[in-house]
């Protein structure tokens, strides 16, 4: 299934993007990687989906691949991890940064994986659905090539849930307003929506967990959050002119005060396949 709003977020097209933004973009994958509050999201997901010795699994939108080579740790050499990615240089990063585990680097659709059905033993979908059209068809595909009693663990985030202190009243609700659907997808409560969908798909032994994530400074928050990253080409926002400037200008006295915060909820869900 293609990205959703293909000239929007850079997250959705990165193989259509400029080759600046496209080095922004794989730099940011790599540096959430390493931000401790996406390594605590991360922790909570490691447990929710139970990774076990001998297992085959399969990462949907596995990026970089440090996900997927994380969980080659615990299935050890008898298992195997399937990494698969929409974009061709998304998947070339990874092939790139091997370290020689069981994992097996695809570049494909989540949306139609060319997989037997209940191949996999249990998925991990970690930030992509935010970015599709039609998230429970991708979710469908997920329980199709997971066997009978299999684990499957959906990352994502609740875009509505952002909130910052420290600027003045209602300049970080004009900003969002304005970068919605540029910097955050149009499906920016999918976080939230998790828990039903898989109900719905009637998983079950279901477990949810909301994570907010804290942010006590601007260097820390752009690492997650576009939209107080100074670094960010002008051309990508789609403020009116004169915003960005002000807004990044409260960003960094808010910082330099000790006063900025934000806040941002990510949710982990699992759920175990019939059988």
């Amino acid at each position: 299934m293609e990205p959703a709003q293909k000239d929007r977020t850079p997250f959705s097209d990165i193989d259509g993007l400029t080759a600046q933004m496209s080095e922004i973009v794989l730099d940011a994958l790599t540096a959430m990687g390493r931000h401790p509050e996406i390594r605590r999201v991360r922790r909570i997901a490691f447990d929710a989906l139970q990774p076990a010795a001998g297992q085959r699994l399969l990462d949907a939108g596995s990026g970089n691949g440090e996900v997927a080579r994380a969980l080659a740790v615990p299935v050890g050499a008898q298992g195997e991890i399937l990494a698969v990615d929409h974009s061709s240089a998304m998947t070339a990063a990874a092939i790139s940064s091997h370290d020689g585990s069981n994992v097996r680097y695809l570049t494909g659709d989540a949306g139609d994986l060319h997989l037997p059905d209940g191949h996999v033993d249990g998925v991990w979908c970690e930030r992509l659905l935010q970015h599709v059209d039609d998230a429970d068809a991708v979710i469908g595909e997920l329980i199709r090539v997971t066997r009978p009693g299999g684990r499957i663990c959906l990352i994502d985030t609740d875009w509505g849930s952002l909130a910052f202190d420290g600027m003045p009243a209602g300049l970080g609700d004009m900003v969002l307003g304005h970068v919605h659907g540029h910097f955050t997808p149009q499906q920016h409560d999918m976080g939230r929506t998790l828990r039903r969908r898989l109900v719905a798909a009637g998983l079950r032994d279901l477990t949810a967990t909301p994570v907010t994530c804290f942010f006590a400074t601007p260097e820390s928050a752009a690492v997650v959050l576009p939209m107080v990253n100074p670094d960010v080409p002008e051309s990508a926002w789609a403020t009116p002119p004169g915003l960005r400037e002000e807004w990044l200008a409260c960003v960094e006295a808010a910082g330099a005060s000790g006063t900025f915060l934000a806040v941002l909820t990510i949710w982990v869900v699992a759920a175990s396949t019939p059988g």
